[in-house]
């Protein structure tokens, strides 16, 4: 699709001539709190959705670039995984069970380990969290802790993993490490290598600070890793580093936690984002996505030496999500029916195609960075605030698409790894508009 040929947003049938009025934003402005944080970006009232598509109160269409940040893999409402919900809450099944053995759990175990974990000759354990990737971070990094009786985890700067304490202690973001109120212990930041510090002295620095007994750092239990840094920018980790890591910390005796909670269940490609690498963490993490439907779910994968825990010494109320469960089977399967990995990985070659010339071509000071499905196009050089305009004005022509990394500088994008390609297209064609226009001034 070509700029020119995008109707202005009010020719759209349904669309209201302006956002939602004040009354139907007057319950949210009135009661609930000020943390509330993504609605200030898209100030409207949705309805429903389908697919990649959002619905507004007012009727107007908007392409969603955001899929609740990355959690709707599927696209809203995907209907084979609908039917299958439907199907198991018609029958009665069971909706809460804590951690007791279930038969919509079993399913799920067996699905997981004969279409994900036996494939790929992985061994790991299965450990159900807490509904929240925080919640899963922080298991991973209290059962690194007890298994190798060290306490400090290294870090990178730029990486996110949550904003309980303990995920919070290895977020690298300022201003959230400064709403905790308190002291953040036991983390130490290494920079991600990038274009201002290369891999092989990233990784010197690793080893500097593990082999050195006057680093003043002590041996870590482990470092985690976000193999793509999402909310860091779209910063990708080279594959031969990732190899390089992971064969340093063997040498050492440090476990290597891999935080696929955005960027893992296919969003790179393959089910896991490191698979690139061809390596084995010790711990991996999963989330967002791994429910198939956006419900709430979160596991951590586990060497099978690693799972030393007692009997509910890391529990949570809601780990036995029955829904999640169901839903995560029939993603499972429906993942292998489309054979997911081949469709985002040709998708991902025509965002690429289409960002570097169409978009990144408009300004050299735009860069362009991705990998299969999450892509960000990089406007620091053009100040702190294009980005945010850029994300503001695609807004405004029905995009719905947020801002990343530091001072929010590059636009991310995230749309549901089923998006239809024509839907496709006119998301990428929005954005180029709206670079375009934010250029313009």
């Amino acid at each position: 699709m070509r700029i020119h040929d995008l109707p202005h947003p009010s020719a759209l049938p349904g669309v209201p001539d302006a956002a939602p009025g004040a009354s139907l934003l007057a319950p949210f402005e009135a009661h609930e709190s000020q943390v509330r944080s993504y609605c200030r970006a898209f100030p409207t009232v949705f309805g429903r959705a389908k697919g990649a598509l959002l619905f507004d109160a007012g009727g107007r269409r908007y392409l969603d670039f955001f899929a609740g940040a990355g959690t709707l893999a599927f696209g809203h409402n995907p209907d084979f995984i609908k039917q299958r919900l439907l199907d198991y809450l018609q029958a009665d099944g069971i909706t809460h069970g804590l951690d007791l053995y279930t038969e919509a759990k079993a399913a799920f175990i067996d699905s997981f380990v004969q279409r994900v974990l036996a494939p790929r000759a992985l061994d790991y354990r299965l450990q159900f969290t807490g509904p929240t990737g925080a919640n899963a971070v922080e298991a991973a990094l209290k059962i690194a802790r007890k298994t190798t009786g060290r306490h400090g985890i290294f870090a990178f700067s730029g990486a996110y993993h949550g904003l309980s304490l303990g995920s919070l202690a290895v977020t690298a973001n300022r201003g959230k490490r400064a709403a905790a109120g308190t002291a953040l212990h036991d983390a130490t930041f290494v920079p991600f290598p990038d274009e201002h510090l290369g891999a092989e002295a990233v990784l010197a620095w690793i080893e500097r600070l593990i082999v050195d007994t006057h680093s003043g750092v002590e041996k870590p239990a482990a470092v985690i890793l976000e193999t793509l840094q999402a909310e860091g920018g779209i910063k990708l980790a080279p594959t031969a580093w990732l190899r390089e890591l992971h064969a340093l910390l063997q040498r050492h005796g440090v476990l290597l936690i891999v935080d696929d909670i955005q960027v893992g269940c296919h969003r790179s490609g393959p089910f896991f984002s490191f698979e690139r690498a061809g390596i084995t963490p010790d711990i991996v993490v999963l989330s967002k996505a791994i429910s198939g439907y956006g419900l709430p779910m979160s596991l951590v994968l586990l060497q099978p030496q690693l799972d030393l825990w007692q009997p509910g010494e890391h529990t949570g109320t809601f780990r036995g999500n029955q829904l999640a469960f169901v839903g995560g089977r029939a993603g499972l399967e429906l993942a292998a029916r489309l054979d997911l990995q081949a469709e985002v990985e040709r998708k991902g070659r025509l965002c690429a195609q289409r960002l570097g010339e169409r978009v990144a071509g408009l300004d050299p000071r735009l860069a362009v960075r991705g990998l299969g499905l999450i892509w960000g196009v990089d406007g620091a050089a053009l100040g702190d605030a294009f980005m945010t305009r850029v994300s503001a004005r695609c807004f405004e022509l029905g995009l719905v698409i947020e801002t990343a990394g530091r001072r929010d500088t590059v636009l991310k994008l995230l749309p549901p790894l089923t998006i239809p390609d024509a839907e496709l297209e006119e998301g990428l064609a929005i954005i180029e508009q709206a670079v375009q226009d934010s250029l313009r001034g």
